[in-house]
C-alpha cells in the first residue's frame, strides 16, 4: 500500500504567492493614492485657515499684512490702531516639505499659493503667481 504525501505542491504555493504580490501592490497603490489625496486636503485647509485670518485681519485694519518675503514666515500681524494684534499664531506649512506656503500681499489683494500632488485643478496658477524659484497649481487669493 502506497503512502500519500500530504502538503502543498511548489506550483500551488507559487501560485498562492502570486496572487498575495498582485493584492499587495493593489492595496500599497490605493494607499499612496490616500496619503497624496490627504495632504492635499490639509494643504487646501491651510491655505483657508490663513485666508481666513488675513480676512478677519482686514476687516479689523481696513488692509491686509503686505508680504515683504513672499512667505508667511510665523505669525499673521496686523497693526489696528497703533497696536499689533495676532490673527494666527503659528502658521500652518506644506505637510510633505514642511516649506512656508507663497503670500504675496498689498494693501487690498493677497495670492496664496500651494503646490497639490494629485491636482485635477492644474493650470490654476502658475509660477509668475508663486514667485520664480516654486512651482504650485493651487492659488487662494482674496474674494
Amino acid at each position: 500500500m502506497k503512502k500519500k504525501n500530504k502538503g502543498f505542491t511548489l506550483i500551488e504555493l507559487l501560485v498562492a504567492m502570486t496572487i498575495m504580490a498582485m493584492l499587495l501592490a493593489i492595496a500599497s497603490f490605493s494607499y499612496q493614492s490616500a496619503r497624496k489625496s490627504a495632504r492635499d486636503s490639509r494643504r487646501k485647509a491651510d491655505l483657508e485657515q490663513i485666508r481666513s485670518a488675513l480676512e478677519m485681519c482686514r476687516t479689523d485694519s481696513g488692509s491686509y499684512p503686505v508680504g515683504t518675503n513672499d512667505v508667511i514666515y510665523d505669525d499673521i500681524i496686523c497693526s489696528i490702531e497703533g497696536e499689533d494684534q495676532t490673527y494666527l499664531e503659528g502658521t500652518p506649512k506644506d505637510p510633505s516639505t514642511q516649506d512656508d506656503y507663497y503670500y504675496s500681499g498689498s494693501v487690498n489683494i493677497y495670492t496664496l499659493c500651494g503646490f497639490l500632488e494629485s491636482s485635477e485643478e492644474e493650470g490654476v496658477c502658475n509660477s509668475a503667481d508663486c514667485g520664480s524659484d516654486r512651482t504650485c497649481n493651487y492659488k487662494v487669493t482674496n474674494p
